[in-house]
């Protein structure tokens, strides 16, 4: 039993005459008698009774025409979904992102997808840099938005933005008044930080901007959640620099001022496996990383 065979047997029991049907299908005549035949054929059954005047569908053809406009109606909506998804249109899309994504960049590319493709379907996951990478490699993610990646082979990054670094600090703090001030300044200062073996990419940019600011950061405290480490600073534990993205986390306690120096801020980078780059819905979310 041919799909084809069905919609000239769906076609015939609607019009109940062989011409109209052929017509509707743009089919000869004797064309359409041949394939309703030899559906019957196949089946072992008569489907219709034809006399030189009409026309009349059987029980068995009754039967018949409920189960094939079903399966025409699944089979017309199969090949719809997979023309959407060959057109990046609809599917499913495996996001991985870094945790201060979530306050801009990740709702932002996301919503911009919804808009454009309201059939896609997202599943999001939060990671650092390096398990996106890893999953990426290993097939568990299409995706990622990360921070400080370097070249690695089998890789393909983006970049997405380059994002201030600036200083939370407790609101009793000296410092709490101004709009910014320069790294140089933070020297002395006690430290609330990422777990290097956790957080390392981004760690080990802002001890680096410290050491060319002319100081080491002296660490009292370490967390891995910012809202936790913007929790540590408003208790007056120490100062911590952070991604401009978490000025979105209004901390009762904390107050927010600029880094003065040129090259204090983070590139963050869109991240997909090579082999997935062609992929249309891949490229559909890349190109809503207009920053």
């Amino acid at each position: 039993m041919e799909l084809r065979q069905l919609r000239y047997f769906i076609a015939v029991a609607e019009e109940m005459h062989f011409n109209r049907a052929a017509e509707r299908l743009h089919i000869a005549q004797p064309a359409l008698s041949q394939q309703i035949q030899r559906l019957e054929r196949n089946l072992k059954t008569q489907l219709f009774v034809r006399t030189t005047r009409s026309v009349e569908i059987t029980d068995t053809g009754r039967v018949l025409l409920e189960a094939a406009r079903r399966v025409v109606s699944e089979a017309d909506r199969a090949q719809s979904q997979v023309e959407l998804a060959t057109q990046g249109s609809t599917g499913l899309l495996r996001v991985g992102f870094v945790s201060s994504a979530a306050l801009f960049m990740l709702p932002v590319m996301v919503n911009r997808m919804h808009e454009q493709l309201p059939q896609v379907r997202f599943q999001l996951q939060e990671n650092t840099t390096e398990r996106q990478v890893q999953e990426l490699l290993e097939g568990q993610l299409d995706v990622g938005i990360v921070r400080e990646i370097e070249p690695i082979y089998g890789i393909t990054a983006i970049a997405l933005r380059r994002e201030s670094l600036i200083v939370a600090v407790p609101e009793s703090h000296p410092l709490a008044g101004r709009s910014n001030a320069p790294l140089a300044e933070l020297a002395g200062e006690e430290f609330v930080v990422f777990p290097r073996q956790q957080v390392s990419r981004l760690y080990d940019l802002i001890s680096a901007l410290c050491i060319q600011a002319g100081f080491h950061m002296r660490i009292v405290q370490e967390a891995i959640q910012f809202p936790t480490i913007l929790g540590l600073v408003a208790a007056r534990t120490g100062i911590a620099i952070v991604p401009e993205s978490l000025r979105a986390l209004q901390i009762p306690g904390v107050a927010y001022l600029d880094l003065s120096d040129e090259n204090a801020y983070s590139q963050v980078s869109l991240i997909c496996a090579e082999g997935r780059r062609d992929s249309e819905l891949v490229k559909r979310f890349l190109e809503n990383g207009d920053f």
